[in-house]
């Protein structure tokens, strides 16, 4: 009975905050979930956690719990508000802020943390290139997002899911699917299952090729993921560059067929064309 009153008090409570679906909000209300959610980051112990988009704090008051700091960055006003009202503890590190547009080296003063999160299914993607723009001061990464974009992130090569996120992200870090969420467990519930994830640093401290024209080598090729590479790199190099004919075996292949090492050894051929791309 006490614990199904606990429940019961705090769904009660999450109910003062109104989803706003312009903010892409799925308030998570099963306080079993959200624990699982907040036990990820114990994988990097000792540092300090951000976490994103906690709404009314259903995960925030398991990552309270934690001998580390925390900050939260919230940029819906009325959750913003409700933290305060209900987390007073947090207080100076509750910020309304745009995580998007946020400088991260400064905010743990330039020390590394962990970023986790219920993460909002419409800008999950660019929230993890933001994770890569400052990949020095993340080491690791956890949290929740919508099930198909876990799947891409998780993906290999020569599977359908494998793309820019599978390329990009395992290029720094290791991606473990941790599990499903059902959509029942949500206020609203979205029309799709969602997935906890856990990303880690690996050794990786060099790409060994221009890490901006590799970006732009992946992106590229997979806007045309059907086809050959020989086709889609027409829209970087002209048709007489020497590597299609140097290397017009490798061309013949499409990008989800490319491992990583493979994808840094295409960027650096077409590096060494000597061209403004």
């Amino acid at each position: 009975m006490l614990i199904y009153s606990f429940l019961f008090c705090n769904f009660v409570a999450m109910k003062q905050v109104r989803p706003k679906k312009n903010l892409g909000q799925h308030f998570l209300v099963d306080l079993t979930i959200a624990r699982r959610i907040a036990d990820t980051v114990d994988a990097c112990p000792e540092l300090p956690v951000l976490e994103v988009g906690p709404g009314m704090g259903v995960m925030t008051q398991f990552l309270i719990e934690k001998p580390r700091p925390l900050k939260v960055v919230e940029i819906d006003r009325e959750s913003v508000a409700y933290l305060h009202e209900h987390y007073p503890q947090l207080q100076e590190n509750i910020l309304g802020e745009d995580f998007l547009r946020m400088d991260l080296s400064k905010v743990f003063d330039g020390g590394q943390f962990v970023l986790t999160g219920n993460y909002p299914y419409d800008i999950s993607s660019q929230i993890f290139f933001k994770m890569l723009d400052y990949k020095e001061y993340i080491p690791c990464c956890t949290g929740m997002i919508q099930h198909e974009v876990a799947l891409r992130m998780a993906a290999r090569p020569g599977n359908k899911q494998y793309g820019v996120l599978s390329v990009l992200i395992q290029a720094w870090y290791d991606v473990e699917y941790l599990f499903t969420v059902e959509p029942s467990v949500f206020n609203p519930p979205p029309k799709v299952q969602s997935a906890v994830i856990r990303m880690t640093r690996n050794q990786v401290t060099d790409l060994g090729c221009d890490e901006v024209l590799f970006r732009r080598v992946v992106k590229t090729t997979f806007n045309q993921r059907r086809k050959m590479l020989r086709v889609s790199l027409r829209q970087l190099l002209p048709a007489d560059a020497p590597i299609f004919t140097s290397h017009a075996l490798l061309l013949t292949r499409r990008p989800e067929q490319l491992s990583i090492p493979e994808f840094v050894e295409l960027t650096n051929l077409i590096a060494s064309t000597h061209l403004s791309i």
